[in-house]
């Protein structure tokens, strides 16, 4: 494996960029992506949503990821006694 010296951050970040992708490149992605699927499966509730601001409706998606994110750790509180 080739080390790299960069003087700034911003280099560094450069090479990592791929101008060129290729057949090898996009089965890795999808190989990134189905494994994030699995560890982090996507969910929401079914249904159209209405928010009065982009800031709301990020608040509910960032709620909604928390919620699941419990879910999966078991860490879940129950709400149902109040």
């Amino acid at each position: 494996m080739t080390l790299y010296k960069f003087k700034t951050f911003e280099e560094a970040e450069k090479q990592l960029w791929c101008f060129e992708p290729d057949e090898a490149y996009y089965k890795s992605l999808r190989a990134l992506f189905r494994f994030f699927c699995r560890i982090n499966p996507p969910s929401c509730p079914a249904g159209i949503f209405k928010y009065r601001s982009l800031a709301d409706a990020d608040r509910q998606k960032k709620d909604w990821d928390m919620q699941n994110a419990m879910k999966r750790t078991g860490e879940q509180e129950d709400t149902s006694k109040d």
